[in-house]
């Protein structure tokens, strides 16, 4: 369902009363069914956005209240993952890691991913969690998994000071102006997660055991993405392959952004963000084929 204030109509004043006054703040609301193509209306989207800044920060503020060390997790998470990463898969292993050394190339692909497993959990339940708001008032439902994939972001922005000391400790620094694209790449993780947080919100609703499944992908997704091992340093036949997967050349990208390491192969990197906006038409589509029916199924 959506609705549309029509700015140019006016309600008449009844003769009877002196309601003139009030006559320039009225509009008239057209309801009308969602359309089930895959679309965002940018204008209903605009007129909801402090709604949508309200569900940020809730779930900004719920995420952090009453815990010990607050955001402090945002950074002792990757911390403690690549300090693992680093003896398990740098040492022990010896994955390859081309000229960087392994703790920052490790670091630079797990503040990433961080944000995508964030991302990709909670937006796959955004739905079920707000289910009184779901079921009770209007409002644009595709705001609850693009508030979801916002969110984490904040946890990748306290990231950065840890990947940063890395960096000037191992001196791998931006090799040049590559650096301003660094947050394009993180854009192909957003609208990834987003797409796919679409599909299982959708799921979600009619299937509960969905969220089941969710911890089985993500602990194969840093292997299938490149975070512990350079992708360059691979064969390129497998290079192809992981490109199917947006996240390898969100990775890639990325590290070739901050780190200067290898430029990624901008065919790859083309598949991906196709891959990307496969992802993002058709979780689009479901959800939008969907809505009507969420407060009758969830």
């Amino acid at each position: 369902m959506s609705q549309t204030l029509d700015p140019t109509r006016k309600r008449i004043p009844d003769a009877g009363h002196d309601h003139g006054h009030l006559d320039a703040d009225r509009r008239v609301v057209y309801i009308r069914p969602a359309s089930k193509l895959p679309h965002l209306d940018v204008r209903e989207l605009w007129h909801y956005r402090e709604l949508m800044f309200t569900l940020v920060w809730r779930d900004i503020v719920v995420r952090y209240k009453q815990t010990f060390l607050g955001v402090t997790w945002a950074l002792i998470v990757p911390a403690i993952t690549t300090l693992v990463y680093a003896i398990v898969f740098g040492k022990f292993a010896n994955f390859p890691h081309g000229n960087t050394p392994f703790p920052s190339l490790a670091a630079a692909g797990i503040v990433p991913m961080q944000y995508f497993s964030s991302a990709l959990g909670l937006s796959s339940t955004a739905l079920v969690a707000n289910l009184s708001l779901v079921t009770k008032v209007y409002f644009p439902r595709v705001l609850l998994p693009i508030a979801a994939v916002v969110v984490p972001i904040v946890d990748l922005i306290a990231a950065l000071p840890f990947l940063i000391i890395l960096m000037a400790v191992y001196g791998t620094w931006p090799n040049g102006p590559e650096v301003a694209l660094a947050p394009a790449f993180i854009g192909i993780a957003f609208v990834t997660a987003l797409g796919v947080g679409f599909l299982l919100s959708t799921f979600t609703a009619r299937w509960r055991d969905v969220p089941y499944m969710i911890p089985v992908l993500l602990q194969i997704l840093p292997l299938l993405s490149g975070v512990m091992y350079a992708l360059d340093q691979i064969p390129t036949k497998w290079q192809w392959i992981l490109s199917i997967n947006p996240m390898s050349s969100a990775i890639a990208g990325w590290r070739w952004a901050v780190l200067g390491e290898a430029e990624p192969n901008w065919g790859q990197v083309g598949v991906s963000l196709s891959v990307a906006a496969a992802l993002f038409t058709l979780g689009l589509a479901v959800f939008r084929s969907f809505e009507p029916r969420f407060a009758d199924t969830i």
